[in-house]
């Protein structure tokens, strides 16, 4: 017997047990139970994402992705971070990072230096007024993550979504970016 499944575009498709061999998939269409999970999680995480993003914008005129940027570039010292590995860390084409650190070297946040071992590579390093910024922005930051994530869930939330959302295997070579190519 056919069931419904949802297709994830607002369509109910009958579907077979199995998938449908008419059509020649395989698919097993989600539940109404894991489309609901689905939907929450990207309705969740783009909602936040964008109010983090508006606020960083308002109050410091910095968006979301330099802050990611400037934290990354922060973290790894003086050297700065291989722009490979910051276009993987931040799941970007090269081509993505490279606009990315590009509008940042215009503003005066970051530089680009060339690898001594290495001359095809170089590195993102953070200057002076990228770390002013990241200094002043991270506040507005670390009040919003509270604000809109940590704070509305109990410490057993917190350790069950992070649990669940740590079993998720996320390959890197897939999640580069493939919508940002020029």
């Amino acid at each position: 017997m056919a069931a419904m499944g949802t297709s994830g575009v607002g369509t109910e498709i009958e579907q077979e047990p199995g998938g449908d061999e008419r059509r020649g998939d395989d698919v097993a269409w989600l539940t109404e139970s894991e489309m609901h999970a689905w939907r929450t999680l990207l309705d969740t995480a783009t909602g936040l994402l964008a109010t983090l993003d508006q606020e960083l914008q308002a109050g410091h005129d910095l968006s979301l992705a330099e802050y990611e940027v400037l934290v990354v570039a922060s973290e790894l010292g003086p050297e700065g971070v291989r722009m490979q590995d910051l276009a993987g860390t931040l799941h970007l084409s090269p081509s993505g990072a490279t606009r990315r650190v590009d509008g940042m070297v215009r503003r005066g946040f970051v530089a680009r230096q060339q690898c001594p071992t290495d001359r095809r590579g170089s590195y993102v390093v953070l200057t002076e007024e990228g770390r002013a910024k990241l200094v002043a922005a991270a506040p507005t930051h670390v009040r919003g993550v509270r604000a809109h994530f940590i704070d509305r869930l109990s410490t057993r939330q917190l350790a069950n979504v992070a649990g669940a959302l740590g079993q998720i295997d996320i390959r890197r070579e897939l999640a580069a970016g493939g919508c940002d190519e020029a």
